[in-house]
């Protein structure tokens, strides 16, 4: 009787399932090879590399002007208070108001001309309707206004523009 490993003839054949798994083996080997080599190409060309590398020098001066320029925030030392006329009725307003600088120095000259600044903002606000007080858009365009009216007015007294963002950290219309 034959062996379960011998043929008919009686001679003794390798077994099929162990070619069948090295070819496999191999071939996904390969194909995994390709696809990295492709994605390598795609996403790290040259192209991409000195546009990184533009980028990298770009953010290293960032860093590098960081020090000298940070943000100082200066809150008004109380909300604004105003009036605003829709149609036949009279409406109230309150806005907290901070006001960022760039540098402590502008900080200082700020919190010195506060009552200034608190007249000038005051005179821009009431200056707004009702309609742009409730829009977001019309907030916009009265911090942008406001923005303009304060640079203007420490312009006068400083001989330069000091603030650099409105920002209205408290909004109520009744």
């Amino acid at each position: 009787m034959p062996e379960e490993n011998e043929s008919l003839d009686g001679t003794n054949p390798k077994p099929a399932g162990k070619k069948k798994l090295i070819i496999i083996i191999v071939a996904a080997v390969l194909i995994l090879s390709i696809i990295g080599a492709a994605v390598f190409f795609i996403f790290f060309s040259g192209d991409d590399a000195s546009a990184d590398e533009n980028a990298m020098q770009t953010n290293e001066e960032v860093v590098a002007d960081a020090p000298t320029m940070s943000a100082n925030y200066v809150p008004m030392p109380r909300p604004l208070v105003f009036n605003v006329l829709e149609g036949n009725r009279d409406r109230t307003a309150q806005i907290k108001v901070q006001l960022m600088v760039i540098d402590k120095s502008s900080e200082a000259l700020v919190r010195k001309h506060i009552p200034l600044l608190e007249s000038t903002l005051v005179s821009v606000f009431g200056e707004a309707s009702a309609e742009q007080l409730r829009s977001p858009q019309g907030k916009n365009e009265l911090r942008e206004t406001a923005l303009e009216a304060l640079n203007k007015a420490t312009t006068m007294v400083e001989k330069r523009a000091l603030i650099h963002t409105v920002l209205f950290t408290g909004f109520v219309l009744q």
